[in-house]
């Protein structure tokens, strides 16, 4: 199983790629002087959306329905960072604007990896990597129907899903310095983590050029 793992991370795409350290460089010029807002903003969704699904009874149901929309938004908030455009607070709140295919997208993405995951953790784990594009698909294609949005992402992620696991790897080891900062650590490192993912999907589209819907 480890065999099938690494073989189908290591499939590669000829095409020209941006190295995961020059990506995290990327995103943290974009990030200069936005550090503050994006903290807030991500923190401060976060607290929101987090109290609204502690609602007694209802939280859980409200957990279920605000995630897809959430995450639309977030990717929103943080493409936008990525791209050196306006970012402001209120477009974590934008993904409510299409929120039927966010949450679409949200319960076919859990299923589909889910049942996958019933195969093994190994090809669970390759079909979430494969799905990691879909709400900055849908973010720059809000027309997009949510199985479509899913297709396009496994699509873009071939022969990429080694580099996007080497990133994660980057951020785990991250991750685990900011335990010695008391936490403290995960208030630059999630917003730095969301942009650089922002980036990686960025450069997917230049490499797939015109391929790309």
């Amino acid at each position: 199983m480890l065999a099938y793992l690494f073989k189908t991370l290591y499939q590669k795409n000829n095409k020209m790629e941006t190295p995961n350290v020059e990506l995290m460089q990327m995103a943290r010029q974009s990030l200069a002087g936005k550090w503050g807002l994006a903290i807030g903003t991500l923190f401060g969704s976060m607290l929101i959306f987090g109290l609204l699904c502690v609602i007694p009874i209802l939280g859980q149901l409200g957990a279920l329905l605000l995630a897809g929309p959430y995450m639309l938004g977030l990717a929103t908030f943080s493409l936008n960072i990525a791209r050196d455009e306006d970012a402001q607070f209120e477009q974590v709140f934008k993904g409510f604007n299409n929120f039927a295919t966010a949450l679409g997208l949200y319960l076919l993405q859990a299923i589909i990896v889910f049942l996958f995951t019933l195969l093994l953790i190994v090809p669970g784990v390759m079909r979430a990597i494969s799905y990691s594009m879909s709400y900055y698909i849908l973010a720059d294609n809000p027309g997009m129907a949510a199985m479509e949005v899913l297709d396009e992402s496994k699509r873009m992620m071939e022969g990429y899903k080694m580099k996007y696991f080497r990133l994660m790897l980057r951020f785990f080891g991250l991750s685990l310095l900011c335990i010695l900062t008391l936490g403290i650590g995960y208030l630059w490192l999630a917003p730095y983590i969301q942009v650089t993912h922002a980036k990686f999907y960025e450069d997917l589209k230049k490499i797939h050029g015109e391929e790309l819907i």
